[in-house]
Order: structure tokens, then sequence, then C-alpha cells
């Protein structure tokens, strides 16, 4: 995770200003341990994208469930609660989108320790403000990845009725919809973690990084 001061990318005439949210509500029953927690070089995961995202947007959020406000870990950020029903990250993107309606959303999973300032630059000047979402292609799967996303103000509607829908998958939903999807110059930075192995596979290499 690059380091080195940015200025933020500036939005299209017209278009809805961007803010970040940081998803920090999962479980993480793979990990075994809370993963907005766990720490690379001296710092936990949730705070180093929390400073990552605001290299590039005005106002940063962490996405938390009602039972995590007083978690040491999130409660000395700004926070946006769970506010619709359901499970899953498109809980917090739709509670998001309900919080600030005229605004759009970078939405960052906390557990991608390899994100980088190349990936979050390219998809801010490449987005697409008049569509409902803006995100990369895989490269492994060639799937989209919704958890490095910018979602639109347009995407609230098509987001609850998906949900209400029995729809609750993200990725299904930027499939359905078609959205644009950018080949990200920096392939590693949509590497999760998610296991105690992958974890230590990230520690290994951010540790022998320079």
């Amino acid at each position: 995770m690059n380091s080195v001061a940015t200025d933020p990318v500036a939005a299209p005439i017209g278009a809805a200003p961007v803010y970040g949210l940081v998803l920090a509500g999962g479980s993480s029953s793979r990990m075994q341990r809370d993963k907005a927690a766990l720490e690379y070089r001296g710092k936990t995961q949730l705070d180093r994208t929390f400073e990552l995202v605001s290299r590039y947007v005005s106002q940063v959020f962490v996405s938390v469930r009602a039972g995590q406000t007083t978690e040491p870990t999130r409660a000395h950020r700004p926070m946006i609660v769970d506010s619709v029903a359901g499970e899953g990250p498109i809980v917090g993107i739709r509670s998001a989108l309900a919080a600030q309606p005229h605004t759009a959303w970078l939405v960052l999973a906390c557990d991608l320790p390899f994100m980088s300032d190349a990936a979050l630059s390219q998809l801010l000047r490449e987005r697409d403000a008049g569509g409902l979402a803006t995100a990369f292609r895989s490269a492994y799967d060639k799937l989209p990845e919704p958890l490095c996303t910018i979602w639109e103000p347009a995407a609230a509607a098509a987001l609850a009725a998906y949900q209400h829908g029995g729809g609750n998958c993200p990725r299904k939903f930027l499939i359905r919809h078609a959205v644009p999807l950018l080949d990200p110059i920096d392939e590693r930075a949509l590497d999760n973690v998610n296991t105690p192995e992958e974890y230590a596979q990230a520690l290994a290499t951010l540790g022998a990084a320079k």
C-alpha cells in the first residue's frame, strides 16, 4: 500500500461528489479473528485502508453493524451503521447510499492489504458518473469486484429492488446491470486476505517490500 500523499481526483463537472466507505462490518469467520484489527507494519488493516482512501476523497466513513460502534478498532473513525435489513456487504453499501442520497461512494473492503494509489486513482479517473457503478474486472476470473467499486446515487433504487427481489450478492448485481468494468493497472491490488494462512503470506510479502 503506497504511502505517498496524493491529491484527490476531481469529479467530472455535474457529477455527484465521491465519499469513501471502508467495509468493516463482517464477521471474519474464516480468519477466526477480526480482520479489521489485523496489523501490517504497525497499523491495523482498517487504519491503513482508511488513510489510503482519505488521500482521494474529502470524507471517509467506516461501515459497521450496530453492535460494533464501541469496538476500539472502529470507534475512533466516523461510521455509517447498517440501517437496512439483510446480511453481507450489500447492507453496508445501501446504508451509505441512504445516509447520503446525493453522494457517490468509493466502497472498499478492509481486507485488501495490497490496495494501492494506482488502483484508486485509476478507478476515480475512469469513473462512469452517469451509470450505476464503476468496478474493476478481476484478473483471475474476469468477474466484477464489487468491494472496490464506485457506487453512484442512481444505484440506490436499483440495489433496493434487487435485494427486495431476493438478491444479496453485489457481484451478481453488477453482472446483471452490465456496469463498466476496468482492467486494473495494479492487478495485485484486488488480492484479499480471508484466512490465517493468507494473512501470514501477506505479512511476509509486505514485510519484504521496500
